[in-house]
């Protein structure tokens, strides 16, 4: 097993609408897997366990929403290891647009 990634994406969204984006947003997913990939995941609290097998391979995921600050906590199998700077930096940029507040309201 390889060393897990771990992103933090600071947020001013709360933990609640943190969630419902996150939930929202999983079900896309599976449409940027190549040959019919297949995406599972599964709430306990304000953690999801997420698991996405494409390509004979099985990645695992913990997301931990918080009220300023959601982990992510994403193993690659060793084969898909010399991939992980691209994938911290995907999920650094998906995970910030995703949690963006669009409410127009200006931060002093």
């Amino acid at each position: 097993m390889t060393k897990p990634i771990v992103v933090d994406l600071p947020h001013s969204l709360g933990a609640a609408e943190a969630k419902r984006r996150i939930a929202g947003g999983i079900g896309k997913l599976s449409d940027h897997l190549p040959g019919g990939g297949e995406v599972n995941h599964s709430w306990s609290g304000d953690r999801m366990d997420l698991g996405v097998k494409a390509m004979g391979q099985q990645v695992s995921a913990k997301i931990d929403v918080g009220e300023k600050i959601v982990r992510l906590e994403v193993v690659l199998p060793a084969f898909l290891s010399f991939f992980g700077s691209k994938v911290e930096s995907l999920m650094r940029r998906h995970g910030t647009e995703l949690l963006e507040d669009k409410s127009g309201g200006s931060k002093s």
